[in-house]
C-alpha cells in the first residue's frame, strides 16, 4: 500500500494558495500553488482531489523529481521549488505554471506573499519519501 500525503489548503488569492502538506513520519511543510482560476492549464492550481504521485526525471529541470498522475486534462504537474506563486496578470511575481511548491515557512518576498527556503524543503520531503511513490489528496479548506 502507497503511503498517503495531505494537503489541506488554507487560504487563496491573487498572490496564490498556501497550505500545509502532511507527510508519514511527522513530516510537515508550507505549500504554494497558483491562484484558483478554473484548472486552466498554466496559470491555475489543479483541483483538489486524490493523485499518485511518481519519482521521474523532467527534461525541463534536468533532474528527477515527483510528477502527479490523473491530472488530465493538464499534464506535467511537478513538485518542485518556488517563492512566487502569484497571478502575474494582475501585477503579482510567479515561478509556477501549475505546478505544486513546498517551503519551510511562509512570508513576505517584496511585498508579496511566499514560501521561504522552498529549496531545502522539496529536498527533504523527496528524502522522507524516499523517492517512491505516494498518493497526494488535496483537499480545500
Amino acid at each position: 500500500m502507497l503511503p498517503h500525503v495531505v494537503i489541506e489548503r488554507a487560504e487563496t488569492g491573487d498572490q496564490g494558495t498556501f497550505g500545509r502538506l502532511y507527510a508519514p513520519g511527522g513530516f510537515r511543510r508550507y505549500t504554494g500553488e497558483l491562484p484558483d482560476r478554473g484548472n486552466a492549464p498554466n496559470v491555475s492550481r489543479i483541483l483538489a482531489g486524490k493523485y499518485r504521485a511518481e519519482w521521474t526525471y523532467s527534461p525541463r529541470f534536468r533532474r528527477f523529481m515527483y510528477i502527479l498522475l490523473g491530472t488530465a486534462p493538464r499534464t506535467g504537474i511537478r513538485a518542485h521549488s518556488a517563492n512566487f506563486m502569484g497571478d502575474d496578470m494582475k501585477g503579482y511575481r510567479r515561478q509556477l505554471n501549475g505546478c505544486l511548491a513546498l517551503g519551510e515557512r511562509l512570508g513576505w518576498m517584496d511585498g508579496q506573499k511566499a514560501l521561504l527556503l522552498s529549496a531545502p524543503a522539496v529536498r527533504e520531503f523527496e528524502m522522507s519519501m524516499d523517492r517512491q511513490p505516494f498518493y497526494l489528496e488535496i483537499v480545500n479548506a
